[in-house]
């Protein structure tokens, strides 16, 4: 059984380690957001992708999610010493992949070969697939003019007022083989519980791909990353009350409609079940550790098993 994920972000991260806990090796391709790449000490850094990569490699630091577990940090040290900028934080760990990818693209080798060799080095039995190997890239429109992602969401922490999105290039991008052959085998299609509009929209920006994941015959379930009126992490919530919408499970599942045969919300917003118009599981998503993650994951299969049952 091949499933296909649809990840950004640490929500997205934590469950795909759940997915690959579940499942046999070499079942389940990670189709991750770049969106978020940018270029840091002239090296090219893949936020998502790293996360995923680090989750999955299970070396991710626990208390942030994102990050190397056990980092050092003398190589940031000695460049803010230098007089270099220091708000987007590299381990020395890190900074020893950017350094190795940047080696590997350099000889054109695409970003998914690149990711790929990672993977199996770190002993990633799952695939991990950039969205596009075109490079496309999150702009953020605020209250205080344009900014790139990385901008707004690390260097000054989601505080400007959030107006809109742009993803730049995603016109002229291009889907991968691989890709496309995932989508066509696909089993179950799920969209982990990950921001609808930094994570997942990106992703679906890609020509041709929303259009696989709504042709596919596996059936396409998401998680709501919006739990008790709250994001879990990151700044969904603040981006739909600024955008004027109600920070609630049914504005994720009304804004990926047209692709969705079943959903996933948090007991926590178990009154919420009747209004979502589809198949509904309603469990406790909160993903804490590895079995809880398990927990959720095997839940989730379960239950997109059943929808294809049903159809």
């Amino acid at each position: 059984m091949r499933i296909v994920a649809l990840a950004g972000g640490v929500g997205g991260a934590k469950f795909a380690a759940g997915l690959q806990a579940d499942l046999p090796p070499g079942a389940l391709t990670v189709i991750v957001n770049t969106g978020d790449d940018f270029e840091h000490w002239g090296l090219p850094i893949c936020p998502d992708i790293d996360t995923v990569l680090y989750g999955l490699a299970g070396v991710d630091n626990p208390q942030t999610g994102w990050g190397r577990a056990a980092e050092s940090w003398a190589v940031l040290t000695e460049m803010e010493r230098l007089g270099a900028e220091r708000w987007f934080r590299l381990g020395d760990k890190d900074l020893a992949l950017h350094l190795r990818r940047s080696q590997w693209l350099r000889q054109s080798l695409s970003l998914t070969e690149v990711t790929d060799r990672l993977r199996r080095i770190l002993g990633v039995p799952s695939r991990i697939l950039p969205m596009s190997d075109d490079p496309v890239r999150t702009l953020v429109h605020t209250d205080e003019g344009d900014l790139p992602f990385q901008e707004y969401f690390v260097r000054r922490r989601c505080e400007p007022t959030f107006l809109s999105l742009t993803y730049i290039g995603a016109a002229s991008a291009t889907l991968s083989p691989e890709v496309a052959e995932a989508f066509r085998t696909a089993a179950q299609i799920i969209i982990c519980p990950s921001n609808p509009y930094l994570s997942v929209d990106p992703i679906l920006s890609v020509p041709g791909l929303r259009d696989l994941a709504r042709e596919s015959p596996a059936s396409v379930v998401a998680i709501s990353p919006i739990v008790g009126g709250q994001a879990v992490k990151g700044p969904a919530a603040k981006m739909m009350r600024e955008m004027g919408a109600s920070v609630s499970p049914l504005t994720v599942v009304d804004h990926f409609a047209d692709l969705l045969d079943g959903f996933v919300i948090d007991e926590q917003d178990s009154a919420l079940a009747e209004a979502v118009l589809l198949p509904t599981l309603v469990t406790d998503t909160i993903m804490t550790d590895l079995p809880s993650k398990r927990r959720l994951a095997e839940e989730v299969l379960r239950f997109n098993q059943g929808l294809q049952t049903v159809e």
